[in-house]
């Protein structure tokens, strides 16, 4: 039974969601809803009942000390509200949790009940997967959704993904069933550092969310995090000959692909970006979902100590969708579409780090555009964008 007493009524409410797992590669999407926990200082107000969705022996409990009595933290999903106040007041629900390990048609009901209760609006789901894309481009950023009048209105990609999925996809086509507008949206994490955190690839995220929902999220010192970051593995990068080349291929790639896109108007939709934000003030076990619908665990070091990328894509391989796709982490409708790339915004920040000139938009890394064949770059969980 869903007990909502003590939380108040909401202002046009939308829900955020994340999932650690399959279909949060460098823990980008997961990190992004708890930074906006953290920064619009969210109240917790239910969680679901782990006994119910998860394996303890996968997502194993932890034990703390408080005030020297020890205590037990039990995996789950948690949901907490924030109110954002301003010229246009607009209430979050957020949703942050761990994909579940079985129930999955329960476990979305239940978040759909919540929703029902509260009045949400629309449903947001973030994801991260893994795919071909350079460290020193802006993160390319898909938005899916499987509702063709969502995907005008919103300027988003309708999904065609087929194939395996994870708990986005599945969330997300629940949303659907129940007459409940749901959107994913999809960050795409270069596989060969693909290890948590990423604050480039949550920082991309988020500022696709300001422009979706048209509000203004404080980033702290995310975007610092994300310049320290591509400096580290730029550094790291330079000390083998094998990465510095592996990247040079995908940078040539991407920005073949993208060179199109590099046009006065995706300049200045940046360049508005800009200006408003200076106005406005200042893990569960396994691997990650790809764009084609498999799975990828975090690529180990060698002896060395270092990541070691696989070999580069055969030139052939290297042109148009090849250099694009983007190994979803998961979803099925995103993977398809991880062409959004959006995070254009962040190329006001990246763009002095990482010395590209990038269109502005950052055109996804999709799997899909390989062949249309593909996860959806990511709309919903390792394959559902790979869903």
């Amino acid at each position: 039974m869903i007990e909502l007493e003590g939380v108040p009524e909401l202002i046009d409410p939308v829900m955020v969601a994340a999932f650690e797992g399959w279909n949060d590669a460098g823990d980008a999407a997961s990190t992004a809803v708890a930074h906006l926990e953290k920064e619009w200082k969210g109240e917790v107000f239910a969680a679901l009942d782990a006994e119910d969705y998860y394996d303890f022996q996968v997502n194993r409990p932890t034990v703390f000390m408080d005030g020297g009595v020890r205590k037990i933290t039990w995996p789950t999903t948690r949901l907490s509200v924030v109110r954002i106040g301003g010229d246009k007041p607009r209430d979050l629900v957020l949703v942050r949790g761990i994909e579940p390990s079985m129930r999955w048609r329960s476990f979305c009901n239940e978040l759909l009940g919540f929703a029902h209760e509260l009045g949400v609006e629309l449903v947001v789901v973030l994801g991260a997967l893994l795919g071909d894309t350079p460290h020193t481009r802006p993160v390319p950023i898909s938005g899916t959704t499987s509702d063709a009048d969502l995907a005008r209105r919103m300027d988003l990609e309708e999904t065609k993904y087929e194939g395996p999925t994870g708990i986005v996809g599945v969330l997300q086509e629940a949303c659907t069933h129940a007459g409940v507008p749901a959107v994913s949206l999809w960050a795409a994490v270069p596989h060969y550092v693909s290890q948590p955190p990423n604050p480039k690839a949550t920082l991309a995220l988020l500022n696709r969310l300001e422009d979706l929902l048209d509000l203004r999220i404080p980033l702290g010192e995310l975007p610092e995090d994300a310049r320290a970051w591509q400096v580290g593995v730029d550094q790291l990068a330079a000390e083998d000959t094998e990465v510095a080349e592996y990247v040079q291929t995908l940078e040539e790639a991407r920005d073949t692909a993208e060179l199109p896109e590099a046009s006065g108007e995706a300049i200045a939709r940046e360049f508005e970006r800009y200006l408003r934000r200076r106005d406005g003030g200042g893990p569960s076990s396994g691997g990650h979902a790809t764009a084609d619908g498999g799975e990828a665990g975090f690529l180990r070091d060698g002896p060395g100590g270092r990541t070691r990328p696989p070999r580069p894509p055969r030139p052939e391989a290297e042109s148009g969708a090849g250099a694009d796709r983007g190994k979803d982490g998961a979803g099925d409708e995103d993977a398809d579409h991880a062409r959004d790339g959006d995070d254009a915004r962040e190329a006001g920040e990246d763009r002095a780090a990482d010395g590209d000139r990038d269109d502005g938009r950052g055109r996804a890394t999709d799997g899909d555009r390989r062949g249309d064949q593909g996860p959806d770059g990511n709309d919903g969980s390792g394959a559902d964008p790979q869903e």
